[in-house]
């Protein structure tokens, strides 16, 4: 339990109305929030009516769904310059879903403490899993890949696509799609996503 004092510092930074007003703005509930979070709709309900104040874990999570850095949620952090090191020992790992043994990949976060991002980059290590494990998904914008090493298996709805190492590819990310580690070598890349999508 909070003290008093504790209560009313946390209280000034209005953590809560802030991960409201990021949410509103992408017009996403509680639910949905929840999803990509790993957190509970409840539990999200009390950080934003500020009965309940987020460690930096969870703070984090949140963060990075809407691609801002911690420092969003703190006083001054629009003053300072446009930069960020992650450092290798730093880096966040994030499962394709929590708490689950068979997972299609890991997403390591390049670039979580830069404030405000325009796109989210990844180091992304591939699992060899059985085709009918990967859960295709989507999410608004484009999603870059770049395979460093390896063979990945990349779905788009219906499409089935190979990568090897050098190999690249750029797409909406607003279709469904999945990817797996396929043959015996570990498999990685770099992936970049962007929130909008602009087609010229």
């Amino acid at each position: 339990m909070l003290s008093a004092t504790l209560q009313g510092g946390l209280g000034e930074y209005g953590i809560g109305d802030k991960v409201r007003t990021l949410r509103l703005r992408k017009k996403m509930g509680l639910v949905e929030l929840g999803k990509h979070t790993g957190l509970s709709p409840a539990m999200l309900s009390k950080i934003e009516r500020s009965r309940l104040f987020p460690t930096l874990p969870t703070l984090l999570r949140i963060a990075l769904v809407f691609s801002v850095g911690l420092e969003y949620f703190f006083a001054g952090a629009r003053e300072k310059p446009l930069m960020a090191i992650v450092r290798k020992d730093q880096r966040v790992t994030l499962p394709d879903r929590a708490g689950v043994r068979d997972i299609a990949y890991r997403f390591q976060s390049l670039d979580y403490l830069a404030p405000e991002r325009r796109f989210n980059a990844y180091l992304a290590e591939f699992m060899p899993v059985a085709a009918d494990k990967v859960r295709p998904h989507a999410h608004s914008g484009v999603e870059f890949i770049y395979v460093i090493q390896g063979r990945l298996s990349l779905s788009i709805r219906d499409e089935t696509h190979t990568l090897e190492a050098g190999d690249s590819v750029y797409f909406d990310a607003t279709l469904l799609h999945g990817y797996r580690r396929t043959g015996t070598r570990a498999c990685s890349a770099i992936v970049v996503t962007a929130q909008s999508m602009q087609l010229v």
